[in-house]
């Protein structure tokens, strides 16, 4: 018998407990009162439970039926879910969006992004993963991600459609008490290459045999940015930074912008974009995604013709 409970017995259910009455909640279903009243009683009849008590002047939730309207109500709301996810689906929404983003992409952008997200397509589930170089474009090449959030691997298949996003401003930096902090002016080359540089490190195969920015040939590296920072802060070595992620640093003074010989004037520029397939583009929520990342404020801060001029070398 419980197989055949319908979900309009649930919504009968959920409307009279909502509505206090069965007469209110045959005007809210737009139904006759009797035809309300019959479609509860058969279902009590089917589940073998009184899910309420009609001794008083209105019906009142029994003990079973409090617990029960949970569930019904958890029922109804994973019925809508199919629905609505069916018919954006139908419409050509992504039933999930598989996104690698880039580790130099600011957090701030991406959370807020998240955040508007889910409100925006609230049925869709959004997957990230953060990686660095080649790792944010191999998954895109796999067909892991749809979409990839990429910078700090300079080269990008020719199988991949771009789009430009923002400019990340990358810093030199050091820890106020790295010898390299105390040189006042341009720090030359040869005075850089006496000391470690901290760098990342591509977990993909894209940049195999390939430097980007490696100025000394004592290099620790790493496949995490936090743990790059958290090196730097301990003066471990110097490197290069995204300067939304230790700006609070230079200001504080725990790290010391870095002077390098041949260093762009206000930090090394690195040009974000994004990417997917030339024969999958994105659907709709991996669309307005991307139009969200371009709204990124230090996309706008740095809109102009000069914060996009190519960089030789973009240090990671």
């Amino acid at each position: 018998m419980l197989d055949g409970v319908s979900l309009d017995q649930l919504r009968a259910f959920i409307a009279a407990a909502d509505e206090g009455s069965f007469s209110a909640a045959a005007r809210t279903l737009r139904r006759a009162q009797s035809v309300v009243s019959q479609t509860i009683s058969n279902l009590e009849g089917q589940i073998g439970v009184s899910l309420f008590d009609r001794s008083h002047r209105s019906p009142r939730l029994t003990p079973e039926g409090i617990v029960l309207l949970a569930d019904a109500r958890m029922i109804a709301a994973g019925v809508d879910s199919l629905k609505a996810r069916a018919k954006g689906m139908a419409g050509g929404l992504e039933p999930e969006l598989s996104v690698v983003i880039d580790v130099m992409f600011p957090m701030v952008a991406i959370t807020e992004a998240a955040k508007a997200f889910s409100l925006q397509f609230p049925g869709t589930p959004l997957r990230l993963y953060v990686e660095a170089l080649g790792g944010t474009i191999q998954p895109v090449l796999d067909g892991r991600c749809g979409l990839g959030i990429v910078g700090s691997l300079p080269t990008i298949p020719p199988a991949l459609a771009v789009e430009r996003l923002s400019a990340v401003v990358l810093l030199m930096v050091a820890a106020r008490e790295h010898p390299l902090a105390a040189i006042s002016g341009v720090i030359p080359k040869t005075e850089l290459t006496q000391h470690v540089q901290l760098v990342l490190t591509d977990r993909s195969e894209l940049s195999a045999g390939r430097e980007f920015g490696v100025m000394s040939p004592n290099t620790w590296r790493f496949a995490d940015l936090g743990a790059k920072h958290a090196f730097l802060l301990n003066g471990l070595g110097w490197g290069s930074m995204p300067l939304l992620a230790i700006h609070q640093d230079i200001a504080s003074g725990r790290l010391v912008e870095l002077l390098v010989e041949d260093g762009p004037k206000g930090g090394f520029v690195m040009p974000m974009s994004a990417v997917y397939p030339s024969g999958a583009p994105p659907g709709p929520a991996g669309r307005w995604l991307i139009e969200r990342l371009k709204q990124c404020p230090e996309a706008q801060a740095r809109a102009s013709a000069d914060a996009m001029r190519a960089v030789p070398m973009i240090p990671t």
